[in-house]
């Protein structure tokens, strides 16, 4: 992530005027590059992401923003070197330890989507105890895309319209777009 001080076409979002939108949606890219632009190992690039992250939190926070969501880790990432996928994921098992108390104490519901199957149990046990524990939380929603694609998210909803038609819940015929929509994974938030 970009270092605004670094980076004078960032945009400054506490000078911003006009309309505060509902949704942010972010696509965590560009780590490597900003670290190899500083000849500096990946890894401190993507440490230096997730300080800017909790930065964007804040201040969208501070703004009024309702929800933030990080789209961290792609289905893609998993191509990435063994050792690289490795670090990021301890790198996230760090985060959710020491981000959570601060999110629980500043109002903000951390909520995780995509297919969390391939992650290891205790990531997994992380992410849902996280997600209990700010599940109450209303001054801001943070979604993490993990292990997300827009695809899967689309073959879940079809899936359970499926299963609702199986079901006998839902008439074939109110199969649509509109019902489509309301099965993926951020069907309940402001759209970004």
């Amino acid at each position: 992530m970009e270092d605004s001080k670094a980076d004078s076409s960032a945009p400054d979002i506490d000078s911003h005027q006009g309309a505060v939108p509902r949704h942010v949606a972010i696509i965590m890219d560009g780590n490597n590059r900003w670290a190899r632009r500083r000849d500096l190992p990946g890894v401190e690039g993507h440490r230096a992401g997730e300080n800017a992250v909790q930065t964007v939190i804040r201040r969208a926070g501070q703004r009024g923003v309702e929800v933030v969501t990080l789209f961290a880790f792609s289905s893609e990432n998993w191509r990435r070197p063994p050792e690289e996928v490795n670090h990021l994921m301890g790198l996230f098992v760090r985060a959710l330890g020491e981000r959570v108390d601060e999110l629980q104490e500043n109002g903000v519901r951390l909520r995780f989507i995509g297919e969390r199957a391939a992650f290891g149990e205790d990531l997994r046990r992380g992410m849902a105890d996280a997600e209990q524990r700010t599940a109450g939380n209303q001054r801001m929603t943070v979604v993490v895309a993990v292990n997300y694609g827009g695809q899967w998210d689309l073959a879940q909803a079809a899936a359970e319209l499926a299963r609702r038609v199986r079901d006998g819940e839902l008439a074939l015929e109110r199969v649509d777009a509109e019902a489509l929509g309301a099965e993926v994974s951020m069907a309940d938030l402001p759209a970004p």
